[in-house]
Protein backbone atom coordinates (compact mmCIF):
# COMPACT_ATOMS: atom_id res chain seq x y z
CA UNK A 1 0.00 0.00 0.00
CA UNK A 2 0.87 3.61 -0.41
CA UNK A 3 -0.08 6.29 1.79
CA UNK A 4 0.30 10.30 1.85
CA UNK A 5 0.22 11.97 4.41
CA UNK A 6 1.05 15.51 5.92
CA UNK A 7 1.31 16.78 9.26
CA UNK A 8 0.94 19.89 10.92
CA UNK A 9 1.89 21.42 13.92
CA UNK A 10 -0.56 24.25 15.67
CA UNK A 11 2.80 25.89 16.76
CA UNK A 12 5.17 27.49 14.35
CA UNK A 13 8.58 29.57 14.67
CA UNK A 14 8.96 33.49 15.01
CA UNK A 15 8.39 33.34 11.03
CA UNK A 16 5.38 31.16 10.85
CA UNK A 17 7.05 28.10 10.05
CA UNK A 18 6.62 24.72 10.73
CA UNK A 19 10.46 22.79 8.97
CA UNK A 20 11.68 22.10 12.32
CA UNK A 21 8.58 19.62 12.89
CA UNK A 22 8.16 18.49 9.79
CA UNK A 23 11.98 17.64 9.79
CA UNK A 24 11.08 15.62 12.75
CA UNK A 25 8.49 13.46 11.43
CA UNK A 26 10.09 13.05 8.01
CA UNK A 27 13.40 11.71 10.11
CA UNK A 28 10.81 9.14 11.64
CA UNK A 29 9.87 8.32 8.09
CA UNK A 30 13.22 8.13 6.59
CA UNK A 31 14.54 5.85 9.26
CA UNK A 32 11.70 3.61 8.91
CA UNK A 33 13.68 1.67 5.90
CA UNK A 34 10.41 1.45 4.08
CA UNK A 35 10.80 3.37 0.42
CA UNK A 36 9.51 6.61 0.77
CA UNK A 37 9.29 10.04 -1.07
CA UNK A 38 9.35 13.49 0.79
CA UNK A 39 7.94 16.38 -1.76
CA UNK A 40 6.64 20.03 -0.54
CA UNK A 41 3.29 19.04 0.34
CA UNK A 42 3.18 15.37 1.12
CA UNK A 43 5.47 12.32 2.35
CA UNK A 44 4.86 9.19 0.41
CA UNK A 45 5.63 5.88 1.86
CA UNK A 46 5.17 1.75 0.83
CA UNK A 47 4.70 -0.72 2.84
CA UNK A 48 2.25 -3.05 4.61
CA UNK A 49 -0.55 -1.56 6.00
CA UNK A 50 0.48 -2.41 9.70
CA UNK A 51 3.83 -1.49 9.30
CA UNK A 52 2.98 2.09 7.39
CA UNK A 53 0.31 2.91 10.16
CA UNK A 54 3.48 2.61 13.13
CA UNK A 55 5.41 4.62 10.90
CA UNK A 56 2.58 7.08 10.67
CA UNK A 57 2.04 7.25 14.59
CA UNK A 58 5.22 7.41 15.02
CA UNK A 59 5.77 10.67 13.06
CA UNK A 60 2.97 12.42 14.68
CA UNK A 61 4.13 10.85 17.97
CA UNK A 62 7.33 12.64 17.02
CA UNK A 63 5.66 16.47 15.93
CA UNK A 64 2.97 16.02 19.12
CA UNK A 65 5.75 15.82 21.41
CA UNK A 66 6.07 19.86 20.48
CA UNK A 67 3.13 21.20 19.62
CA UNK A 68 -0.28 20.68 21.61
CA UNK A 69 -2.17 20.07 18.20
CA UNK A 70 -1.19 18.15 15.46
CA UNK A 71 -3.32 17.87 12.26
CA UNK A 72 -2.87 14.84 9.88
CA UNK A 73 -4.24 14.33 6.41
CA UNK A 74 -3.75 11.15 4.81
CA UNK A 75 -4.26 9.56 1.56
CA UNK A 76 -4.07 5.58 0.64
CA UNK A 77 -4.37 3.81 -2.40
CA UNK A 78 -4.63 0.01 -0.57
CA UNK A 79 -3.68 -2.85 -3.81
CA UNK A 80 -2.65 -6.53 -2.50
CA UNK A 81 -0.17 -7.95 -4.14
CA UNK A 82 1.67 -4.83 -5.45
CA UNK A 83 4.89 -3.50 -4.56
CA UNK A 84 7.26 -0.69 -5.76
CA UNK A 85 4.49 1.31 -6.96
CA UNK A 86 5.87 4.56 -5.23
CA UNK A 87 8.02 4.69 -8.34
CA UNK A 88 5.92 2.87 -10.78
CA UNK A 89 2.60 4.44 -10.86
CA UNK A 90 5.07 7.85 -11.73
CA UNK A 91 6.63 5.50 -14.69
CA UNK A 92 3.23 4.23 -16.14
CA UNK A 93 2.28 7.96 -16.15
CA UNK A 94 5.49 8.98 -17.88
CA UNK A 95 5.15 6.09 -20.51
CA UNK A 96 1.67 7.35 -21.55
CA UNK A 97 2.91 11.28 -22.00
CA UNK A 98 5.38 9.96 -24.47
CA UNK A 99 2.13 8.50 -26.44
Amino acid sequence: MLVAFSISPSVADDTGGVSEAVAAAVRVVRESGLPNETTSMFTTIEGEWDEVMAVVKRAVDVVAATSPRVGLVLKADIRPGFTGELTAKVERVERALEQ
